[in-house]
């Protein structure tokens, strides 16, 4: 992996950070926050200018960011002061984060749609041997419903194959306005390595402005829903934590396809940036919302059981919640870290 490579990945976790911290920001402004500073990183200050109450700096380490808030980690008196402001302002400012995040991903998703298209869960050839070719389903036919779950995109389908690896798949599929019903039996492909039910995906589709809209934001739930139960796979053992990556490995990961794609030309290695983008910044919104303390969720959580309760919660056990938090989260981090590196080297 080269250096521009290297810059590219930081350029991305940047804008997401910085996007995500953006939300704090402005939500707290629009409540009357004083905000003390605004940075992107964490270290020392490499540059700094203050303007009217709010220091905006760069940090030495180009990871994280902060928009530290008067009073959010302390009592403070100053009648602007974060602890001071009603628990549904509080609660606005703190999910703002997260909600950016999801902005930013569904606005990145439009561009992506707009220029490359959509691929839509329309099968474009069945293979012989397996079992859609068997129950009947042909070229044309489009895929509606896997199981409970609704299909828009193509992805969708891939995802649900992987998840519920070698198990019957419940299919409804749509063709000339009629839906049909059948159950298949995935068959393991030892060239691909994994189960698959014999269709291929038509070439993406370029879509009108509502169109792109949609699919838009079928991208980003998709996304979220992949995030979502990416975690539950990990919970309940069906995913190893030694496939965790960190920021190594996710820098790792974003120089590879930067190098695959560019070769193909700058739009095909923007694009492919701006689709790491839309994942890594919809994954970001929903860990943030973990009910986990030190994160976004965690402080959420203990604001509902303030209004709940109609009390607020004693600031230091809820500030003694979250140290332990951030020490969980950095001994985590430390873990994912030496698996990344450990990973470089295999």
């Amino acid at each position: 992996m080269n250096i521009k490579s290297i810059i590219i990945a930081i350029i991305i976790f940047s804008l997401i950070i910085l996007f995500h911290e953006l939300g704090h920001f402005l939500l707290a402004k629009a409540n009357g926050i004083r905000v003390n500073e605004f940075s992107l990183g964490l270290g020392p200050t490499l540059i700094g200018f203050t303007k009217g109450e709010t220091k905006y700096s760069i940090k030495l380490l180009p990871f994280g960011g902060a928009c530290a808030m008067e009073g959010e980690d302390e009592d403070s008196p100053d009648e602007r002061s974060f602890n001071n402001k009603n628990v549904w302002q509080r609660m606005s400012v703190v999910f703002a984060g997260p909600f950016f995040n999801f902005i930013m991903a569904f606005v990145l998703s439009i561009v992506v749609v707009a220029v490359s298209g959509v691929s839509k869960p329309v099968i474009s050839s069945v293979m012989d041997g397996y079992s859609a070719k068997n129950a009947g389903i042909e070229a044309g036919d489009t895929i509606v419903k896997l199981g409970n779950k609704r299909i828009h995109l193509f992805s969708e389908i891939t995802f649900y194959m992987f998840v519920h690896a070698g198990e019957d798949v419940e299919v409804t599929y749509e063709r000339n306005g009629e839906r049909y019903e059948a159950v298949l039996k995935p068959t393991y492909n030892e060239e691909y390595q994994r189960y698959m039910i014999g269709i291929s995906s038509t070439y993406p589709e370029k879509t009108g402005f509502f169109e792109t809209l949609k699919y838009s934001f079928y991208e980003v739930k998709y996304y979220i829903d992949t995030t979502l139960v990416s975690l539950k796979m990990l919970v309940t053992g069906k995913v190893s934590a030694n496939e965790l990556s960190g920021p190594i490995g996710i820098v790792s990961t974003i120089g590879e396809t930067y190098e695959e794609t560019s070769e193909a030309g700058f739009l095909s290695a923007f694009l492919s940036m701006c689709s790491m983008c839309i994942l890594l910044s919809a994954n970001l919104g929903v860990m943030n919302l973990l009910p986990i303390p030190a994160l976004d969720g965690g402080r959420l959580l203990f604001m509902i059981i303030e209004v709940i309760r109609r009390k607020k919660i004693d600031p230091d056990k809820e500030g003694m919640v979250h140290f332990i938090g951030i020490i969980l989260l950095l001994a985590l981090m430390v873990i994912i870290m030496f698996n990344d590196i450990r990973k470089l080297f295999m």
